[in-house]
This record gives structure tokens, sequence and C-alpha cells, in this order.
């Protein structure tokens, strides 16, 4: 497992951009698959976006596709997600997740992973 700490949250005004990290410990970074999450109050934690250990598979969820970006510096032992063009709705605590390859499971199933952050609030005013 890898310790994963996000940071990068905030609050933002509709149509603006944020850019999260998620920064994890251990040198064995480029071994994890890892996800984005996000749960709003009152609601089940739902899946954002994935990316493969390399880098160069994305997955996203419909919701945000077009607008988030997920990307890895595994150079740098970090994870990022791009948020532009934020809604209300996106308002959340956004979590990172890794699982170590190769992947079992869905990229989409957070019971797939093991390893959370303790999340960062994203709020988008209207």
């Amino acid at each position: 497992q890898v310790h994963l700490v996000e940071s990068g949250g905030g609050l933002v005004q509709a149509a603006g951009s944020l850019r999260l990290s998620c920064a994890a410990s251990g040198r064995t970074f480029n071994s994890y698959a890892m996800a984005w999450f996000r749960q709003a109050p009152g609601k089940e934690r739902e899946f954002v976006a994935a990316v493969s250990w390399s880098g160069y598979s994305t997955y996203y969820a419909d919701s945000v596709k077009g607008r988030f970006t997920i990307s890895r510096d595994n150079a740098k032992n970090t994870m990022y997600l791009q948020l532009n063009s934020l809604k209300p709705e996106d308002t959340a605590v956004y979590f990172c997740a890794s699982k170590r390859t190769p992947v079992t499971g869905s990229y989409y199933d957070g019971g797939t992973y093991d390893s959370w952050g303790q999340g960062t609030q994203v709020t988008v005013s209207s």
C-alpha cells in the first residue's frame, strides 16, 4: 500500500478551474493504477477518473468527460486532476485512490482500490 495525500481543493466560482494533486509515498508509485473519486453531502461516493500505471490509459465518468483531465508524473510520485468549467454540482470531497498492478476489477469500482487519501474539499459557487 501507499500513503496518499490530496491537495489543491478550494472555493471557486462556476466556470472556474482548479488543479488537484495527490502525492504518494514510497518508491513503487509506477506499480499502481490511480483514480479520483468524489462524495457530495448526502450522496454516495462516485467515480471521477482513473489513470493506468503508465499514464497512457485514462478513464472518465460521463459527467466530467471533456472538462476534467487526469494525469500523473511517476518521477514525482504525484497524480493530478485538472478541473475546468466547474459546475456547482461538482461540489464534493475529492479522494485519490490506488491499486496495484496488474489491475484486477474495474477502474470504475471504488471497492477494488486498496489505499485512499483523506480527501480535499472542492466547492463551486453559482
